[in-house]
């Protein structure tokens, strides 16, 4: 009986210092898929569309908050700090690929429309980016360090333009995939989005 006693100590030691070691090697952070319909954005209460404006965070503890637009999940972090964040992403505006925010190049001009009217699209490079704003003719290329200063205000002439809580019918609905741009009061569809 005391063998079996120690068997199940050793045991239950050996598990133990196993999870003490996998906690030591560091989380991994994924980012979760969009479910679009049970998603809403943990700002604005919005549906979080499977588009390329969507963006999440996990927390060091597991949490994930999914957002319809990067000024919302700016708007969490400025309420919520950015010491508990495990790991936040943004998706690329040409291939809706994952990407970590730290690692992404921005554009942001005032014109482009956005879900929340914030105007800024994340790209995975900077050349991507560069090519966006050649071909638009309007934004300027940001880093997340530049978005740390960036005053993240809404366009409010976009705002009324979509409507109800800033969604227009492009960045929220059945109809297109939300990567058409507005400039100028047009819209302006860009080729292969």
């Amino acid at each position: 009986m005391n063998k079996s006693l120690n068997r199940r100590w050793t045991l239950v030691m050996v598990l133990m210092f196993g999870m003490v070691l996998l906690t030591a090697c560091g989380t991994k952070y994924a980012a979760l898929p969009i479910n679009e319909d049970v998603d809403i954005c943990a700002i604005c209460k919005m549906q979080v569309k499977d588009d390329a404006y969507a963006t999440q965070l996990t927390t060091k503890d597991g949490q994930n908050y999914k957002f319809d637009d990067i000024g919302c999940m700016n708007q969490w972090k400025t309420e919520n700090g950015t010491d508990n964040i495990g790991m936040d992403y943004v998706r690329d505006y040409n291939d809706k690929e994952w990407i970590e925010y730290s690692k992404a190049t921005y554009v942001y001009d005032a014109s482009l429309r956005t879900p929340m009217a914030y105007g800024i699209l994340n790209f995975k490079d900077k050349p991507s980016a560069e090519a966006f704003i050649a071909e638009q003719g309007v934004g300027t290329l940001m880093t997340a360090e530049d978005l740390a200063s960036h005053d993240w205000k809404q366009n409010t002439e976009n705002m009324d333009m979509m409507g109800e809580h800033g969604h227009d019918e492009h960045g929220h609905s059945e109809e297109g995939d939300g990567n058409e741009m507005h400039q100028e009061g047009e819209m302006k569809e860009e080729s292969g989005h």
